[in-house]
């Protein structure tokens, strides 16, 4: 159903809109690596990875060259760690070594991340959870393409508030660690609430116990196409506009699944999802932030912007829905601040704010993303903020995410620059007022009563 023709038709979006594959994703199940000898099961992983991911880089670049669309990135999640390295892990450093091991066998195949260094801590934390999410400081400050995501909630368990508080001490321990980049590290580990097990983003990335043995999910992305086809709408009404949006969707769609279905079938693992993300760059015309001002917003931040965002990210995915059986991971509209040029300018303008993306959150893919603040926040103002997103993602029965960097020695106003697709950003200010007696608290949140639909 899907043919060479379909990608033809988007030659315009590839050269002149910014439209590319953001990622190919291998899932790799390391269930079977599972040993209580930790030089046996890293020796299990190492094998295991490379031979499964040997060719992902080749047979990506491969695709690319040939159907003319760029795919920007080639990565790999894998099981969470937590939950392969209990039975040999007795101490962080432990755990530290396996995260040197998944590095080596990231840059051996050459993906520039390994998702997956992780804890699924929902109700409460294992022994070895809490291990690695102590070594997670240690491990991003030693490694360079490994990424980390830590799960503390869910609509269903509710938020572990002693997960919450340990996670923001160890986010200000991994600025600190890494504080000769700005506190990078940060950059690379994220917290979440309703964590899909197929999410080919990251650093949320990870292999879910229910996946294949190893599976293919694409992220495809689009927000310069997005933009332009907006453009074509301008002054015209609100269903104009979506359905205008819906149909660029479904086009950027069929293009991430015949990727996917390609890369499938040459190397020899099932497709698993679409994700249809939004995910923009620190390139100009890449950016959500400018379909926001299309639609008629001076900065995003204005009044209006929620709504907006609603409409935007509602289209994204009915049009995506439209065009794959197998829409999967996030998919919808990211608003990372460093990574998207839109988003630097209107917080160097004074029209976004911390509380105003966190409104934002509330109808976008994600959360609060790629948000740099000053170095000094307190841990406890971090885990506020994370009580906080993980509160709207339980509620509102969808993903959220937290990945902030308190960079050392900055303060509001300064400009810190991470490289890359990482991008730059203006340090935000973050509520001065305390909140560590209700950090403090501890135990768990419970459930909200809509979760119980059994």
């Amino acid at each position: 159903m899907i043919n060479i023709t379909e990608v033809i038709e988007t030659n315009n979006m590839i050269q002149r809109e910014n439209f590319d594959v953001r990622t190919i994703t291998m899932g790799i199940s390391l269930l079977d690596c599972i040993d209580s000898d930790l030089d046996a099961m890293c020796a299990k992983i190492r094998r295991k990875i490379l031979s499964r991911a040997g060719r992902l880089k080749e047979t990506g670049d491969e695709i690319g060259a040939e159907f003319g669309v760029p795919i920007v990135n080639k990565r790999i999640s894998v099981t969470p760690i937590a939950l392969i390295g209990g039975s040999a892990c007795s101490s962080g450093q432990d755990f530290v070594r396996i995260a040197e091991t998944l590095d080596e066998c990231a840059q051996n195949v050459g993906v520039n991340f390994i998702g997956g260094f992780s804890a699924l801590v929902l109700e409460g934390m294992t022994p070895a959870d809490e291990l690695l999410i102590r070594s997670i400081p240690e491990a991003l400050a030693r490694t360079e393409r490994v990424c980390s995501s830590v799960v503390v909630g869910s609509t269903k368990q509710g938020i572990d508030m002693d997960a919450v508080r340990l996670m923001g001490e160890v986010i200000l321990s991994c600025a600190e660690k890494t504080k000769d980049a700005d506190g990078l590290g940060c950059a690379k580990l994220v917290v979440l609430c309703n964590a899909p097990d197929d999410n080919p983003f990251m650093a949320g990335a990870f292999h879910g116990v229910t996946m294949p043995d190893t599976v293919i999910n694409v992220g495809v992305s689009g927000p310069g196409v997005v933009k332009a086809a907006a453009e074509e709408c301008a002054g015209a009404d609100f269903e104009t506009l979506c359905e205008m949006i819906k149909r660029t969707a479904f086009k950027i769609t069929r293009v991430g699944q015949l990727v996917a279905q390609e890369a499938s079938k040459r190397l020899g693992y099932p497709f698993g999802i679409v994700d249809l993300s939004l995910a923009p760059t620190p390139a100009v015309g890449d950016s959500v932030a400018d379909i926001l001002k299309e639609f008629g917003l001076e900065q995003p931040g204005a009044p209006g912007t929620t709504a907006a965002l609603a409409v935007l990210n509602d289209q994204v995915k009915k049009g995506g829905l439209m065009a794959s059986s197998f829409v999967g991971g996030l998919s919808g509209a990211f608003i990372p601040v460093s990574e998207d040029e839109g988003m630097i300018k209107a917080v160097e303008a004074g029209a976004l704010t911390i509380e105003k993306l966190e409104a934002m959150t509330c109808v976008c893919s994600v959360g609060l993303d790629m948000i740099a603040i000053p170095g000094d926040t307190p841990a406890s103002s971090i885990s506020g903020i994370i009580a906080d997103e993980m509160a709207l993602g339980m509620i509102n029965q969808k993903t959220t995410a937290v990945r902030v960097i308190p960079v050392p020695g900055k303060k509001v106003g300064d400009m810190v620059t991470f490289g890359g697709l990482l991008g730059y950003a203006p340090v935000m200010a973050v509520n001065p007022f305390d909140c560590s007696r209700f950090i403090a608290r501890g135990g768990r949140i419970p459930a909200p009563v809509h979760s119980f639909k059994n």
